[in-house]
């Protein structure tokens, strides 16, 4: 979505245009959904959380501010919401966090790796396998970076840390992938498998 077609899209949801509010759900209520489902398996949970937000926007529409990334303003205030849902079905020890909870596979679907050459196949596997290894929050970041198209700055707002930490956490992510990857090209094979990831509904 460009600038202008999201300034316009956001003032008309701030004036409360019911039509506006089904382009916004159709926009983003698949992202939002996918998103979900990397904390909690609970679907029933996961579409409430999105009613919960679309609901929320229409009745303090009057209080947005007039200029926002919707897709930056969406996953952070939904992100909040399924945090709040995850502590109400778990119960955290100690040692343990929200963001813990975040979880993804990484794999090429079957389709991906007909199309493939052998030679790349073998890559995304093996890219997989180093990407499912990594801590819960660097495949977090990694997921809002590619798959959400968010910049580290918005990353960071998300994720409740410094643009510094989450750069950091991307350096060491993309640092042992290297390390363990040795000379393969790691950021081109990311991009292509978080792209054809994104095109999945989980």
């Amino acid at each position: 979505m460009s600038t202008a077609a999201n300034n316009i899209l956001w003032e008309s949801i701030i004036n409360g245009d019911q039509e506006a509010y089904r382009e916004l759900y159709e926009l983003f209520a698949e992202m939002l959904y996918r998103y979900g489902l990397r904390y909690i398996q609970d679907t029933a949970t996961i579409k409430d959380c999105i009613q919960d937000l679309f609901t929320d926007l229409y009745h303090y529409r009057r209080n947005l501010s007039p200029k926002v990334n919707i897709r930056y303003y969406l996953l952070r205030s939904f992100r909040r919401k399924i945090h709040t849902a995850v502590k109400k079905t778990v119960t955290l020890n100690r040692a343990m966090e929200v963001e813990d909870f975040f979880s993804i596979t990484y794999e090429p679907d079957k389709e991906t790796q007909i199309i493939a050459a052998e030679q790349q196949q073998q890559m995304l596997r093996i890219l997989a396998e180093e990407l499912n290894a990594l801590p819960a929050r660097q495949k977090e970041l990694l997921f809002l970076k590619f798959n959400c198209s968010l910049s580290y700055e918005e990353v960071a707002g998300i994720m409740k840390i410094s643009v510094p930490t989450c750069r950091t956490l991307a350096y060491r992510a993309f640092r042992q992938l290297r390390t363990n990857m040795e000379k393969i090209p790691v950021l081109p094979l990311l991009v292509l498998l978080m792209h054809w990831l994104s095109q999945k509904n989980n």
